[in-house]
């Protein structure tokens, strides 16, 4: 199946490229906005490719009106779709944006592709390893790997950071700071790039479920700061406070 994920988030990408550095002073969704075009434009694409795929599994994207928690809460099994993840990076043009594609069963994501088509990268994961791909250069398994008690790696989104990612980095004042657009910043923890990326302010379950398939299989932690774990199809779809951390980093948080 991931073949097909690959090449389905792949053309979806394509098709947000069309609109990208259209109108760079567009600030919010307009109707005909270079931004909503290209979210329109990906959403439409990526589910009638998922139906086509698997025309029994359900889809809920940012995009579509989810049902209702009475019908969801009998799926076992669901797609969950962010057809243009990182608004801010497409209107400021740093291509720090993705089409994020995230398979949840029975509460988990399981399979996940996270693509950043502007960068030409990917990253995937068939539920047991995980896969680093730069434009034409062959893919590369990667996981989280430990940290090892050096300086650690921070990250934290440039333009959603509240208290609780502050009140880290000032815990650790010497520590690396790095900040990247859309579920990027999952991927830099699943890499081993960076130890734990903190997201204080909510997100929806489509902002996470590709990119926490992609952690789970490389080893990596992702959960609710009160630490109990994320779940998924939940009767409201937003997430409260975040953490990631990959292992040894717990108690950097």
């Amino acid at each position: 199946m991931i073949p097909s994920l690959l090449d389905i988030a792949r053309g979806a990408g394509a098709r947000i490229l069309e609109f990208y550095g259209r109108e760079a002073g567009v600030e919010a969704k307009a109707d005909d906005s270079p931004l909503t075009l290209a979210d329109k434009a990906s959403h439409e694409f990526i589910v009638a490719r998922l139906a086509e795929l698997t025309p029994e599994i359900p889809v809920i994207s940012e995009e579509s009106a989810a049902e209702d928690f009475a019908v969801r809460s009998s799926w076992t099994r669901f797609w969950l779709v962010d057809p243009l993840d990182g608004t801010k990076e497409f209107l400021k043009q740093t291509g720090e944006f993705t089409v994020n594609i995230g398979l949840v069963e029975n509460g988990v994501p399981t399979l996940g592709v996270v693509h950043a088509p502007a960068i030409d990268l990917f990253y995937w994961t068939d539920g047991t390893s995980v896969w680093k791909q730069s434009g034409n250069a062959e893919p590369v398994r990667i996981d989280a790997g430990r940290y090892d008690g050096g300086r650690p790696v921070l990250v934290a989104s440039r333009d959603h950071a509240g208290p609780e990612v502050k009140a880290l980095v000032e815990r650790h004042p010497g520590a690396e700071f790095r900040s990247m657009g859309s579920s990027l910043k999952f991927c830099l923890v699943a890499e081993g790039a960076a130890d734990v990326y903190l997201r204080d302010v909510p997100t929806m379950e489509w902002d996470t479920a590709a990119a926490h398939a992609v952690l789970r299989a490389a080893g990596a932690t992702l959960r609710q700061t009160d630490g109990d774990p994320l779940d998924y199809n939940k009767p409201e779809l937003r997430n409260p406070a975040i953490v990631t951390f990959r292992p040894g980093a717990e108690g950097l948080f």
